[in-house]
């Protein structure tokens, strides 16, 4: 039963998983820290707020909360964006790591086996 409890906690799809969650909150907490504290100061300056969060509509005894939904959906559109521009950062980097190593061995031994192929048809 041990064994078994181990197997399960140290599969490689777990532990990365694992990381990858950690790596993923720590990272959720730098880009709040970039909407909170760099680019929604930035947003008051021309606004005049903070914050959307202030902004409500009055409907008989029920308020909406509309600010607090502009609020998060900016902070979506935020995290959104940064997100994509370090997946284009990284996706680049990759391919040019790729592209100075040069074809894997086993494109190499198929381009060849392509090519002796070619030659002898």
């Amino acid at each position: 039963m041990l064994k078994e409890l181990k197997d399960f906690l140290f599969k490689g799809n777990l532990v990365d998983i694992a990381v990858a969650f950690i790596l993923a909150t720590a990272f959720g907490l730098v880009v709040k820290s970039l909407v909170d504290d760099i680019l929604m100061p930035i947003i008051a300056a021309i606004v005049g707020k903070p914050s959307f969060n202030d902004i409500v509509i009055d409907i008989g005894d029920a308020k909406i909360m509309i600010g607090t939904f502009i609020t998060l959906v900016i902070n979506f559109l935020i995290i959104g964006t940064v997100l994509f521009f370090i997946v284009k950062a990284i996706t680049k980097v990759m391919k040019k790591e790729e592209a100075e190593e040069g074809p894997s061995d086993e494109v190499a031994l198929l381009t060849e086996i392509r090519d002796a192929l070619a030659h002898r048809g």
